[in-house]
């Protein structure tokens, strides 16, 4: 089986001990995540500061399937991502842009870029969000993720976005590609009810919401069907699996 977890907060960090005791178990372990903040290497490098034992291939990012369909479709897009996140569209030909790609991106999301990707897409680019998150926790609170902005933009131009990071099924398909994992074997273990736990139920996984990072009291009622558990922290619902679904 997969276990499937995000490793954005630090909530997350503070408790994710358990995690040699799922390897000693033998379960495959993922960690999928939505970040559009940093690319791939750099968030690896960030874990392997904090002691974190995993390898590159371990780490599927919505970074990384936005890639694979620019490069399936031959566009050539204007990036709204950060700075820190373009070495994961390195080779990506983005001049005289034919597509709109949008992830969190605070320093950009003003007025003249926002503008200038409303006009593409209204003469006909594809408008692809990494994601839709509504928001995200930061050290000092919740803030607006990549969503409302995607939202602004479908709203100004009539068009509906691509959405390739979670929940959509086709991100945890692929998360799941090199696994020799089907859904029905697998688990994802995260704090946001609607893009981790929904998603991947979805997707034909199940899923365990953790009262962790930016879970919010009443999520797990947000979603249909609900969680396949609820849990207060990730070593429980380690523990849980490790008792209960090996």
């Amino acid at each position: 089986p997969l276990l499937s977890t995000r490793v954005l907060y630090p909530d997350y960090i503070r408790s994710f001990f358990p995690l040699h005791v799922l390897r000693e178990a033998s379960v495959a372990v993922k960690f999928v995540t939505n970040t559009t903040k940093e690319s791939k290497k750099h968030l690896l490098e960030r874990l392997h500061r904090l002691n974190f034992d995993l390898q590159e291939e371990e780490i599927f990012t919505s970074l990384s399937a936005a890639r694979t369909l620019l490069e399936q479709k031959r566009h050539r897009p204007l990036l709204l991502v950060e700075d820190s996140a373009l070495q994961d569209f390195t080779g990506i030909e983005t001049s005289e842009p034919n597509a709109v790609v949008i992830g969190l991106a605070p320093e950009q999301f003003n007025y003249q870029t926002l503008n200038k990707a409303f006009r593409l897409v209204l003469d006909g680019a594809p408008l692809i969000a990494i994601h839709k998150a509504r928001y995200y926790k930061r050290r000092d609170g919740l803030a607006l993720g990549p969503g409302p902005f995607v939202a602004a933009l479908e709203y100004a131009t009539d068009r509906n976005a691509i959405v390739v990071g979670k929940p959509e099924k086709s991100f945890f398909a692929e998360a799941l590609s090199n696994l020799g994992c089907n859904p029905n074997e697998a688990v994802m273990i995260g704090d946001d009810a609607r893009d981790d736990v929904g998603g991947a139920q979805n997707a034909g996984m199940l899923g365990i919401l953790v009262r962790t990072g930016k879970y919010r009291e009443g999520d797990e009622r947000k979603i249909h069907p609900s969680p396949h558990l609820t849990c207060e922290s990730f070593p429980e619902a380690v523990e849980h699996i490790l008792k209960n679904m090996l």
